[in-house]
């Protein structure tokens, strides 16, 4: 089921947020990742953001902002399992246009976006990371 994030879901999502992050973009430090946790976290009761919940464990989530997918994380024994595929769907039934940015090397999410009929537009620099992102688009046809 997919549903509107509340309070009480915040710690799973962040840690779900946190491993993902960790293991998707090991090319990253995992510093980087913990000086930006508690940040995040503060942040997601003010976001857009719905869980994915199967019995009553939280197994991913996506974060919008209008049409800017801030992100799609599926906790890591979930991942394979159609989750994120769900969320990219919800998303394009309450959107007309969904954008992203994704890291080049995560060639995992780009493979995934682009099965979900996502096409780069651009690329660029991150500059917090310094790492080079896609800009990738989907419009409802």
């Amino acid at each position: 089921m997919i549903r509107k994030l509340q309070e009480a879901d915040i710690n799973r999502v962040a840690t779900i947020w946190f491993a993902v992050n960790i293991t998707a973009h090991n090319f990253i430090s995992a510093q980087y990742w913990m000086d930006h946790f508690e940040i995040v976290q503060e942040m997601f009761p003010q976001a857009e953001v719905y869980v994915y919940e199967e019995g009553a464990s939280i197994q991913g989530f996506i974060g919008l902002q209008e049409d800017y997918i801030a992100g799609i994380f599926v906790s890591g024994e979930a991942q394979s399992s159609g989750i994120g595929r769900r969320l990219i769907h919800f998303a394009k039934g309450i959107r007309s246009q969904l954008r992203l940015d994704v890291y080049q090397k995560n060639t995992r999410a780009v493979r995934f976006y682009q099965r979900e009929g996502f096409e780069i537009s651009g690329e660029h620099t991150e500059q917090n990371t310094g790492e080079r992102e896609y800009s990738m688009i989907w419009k409802r046809q």
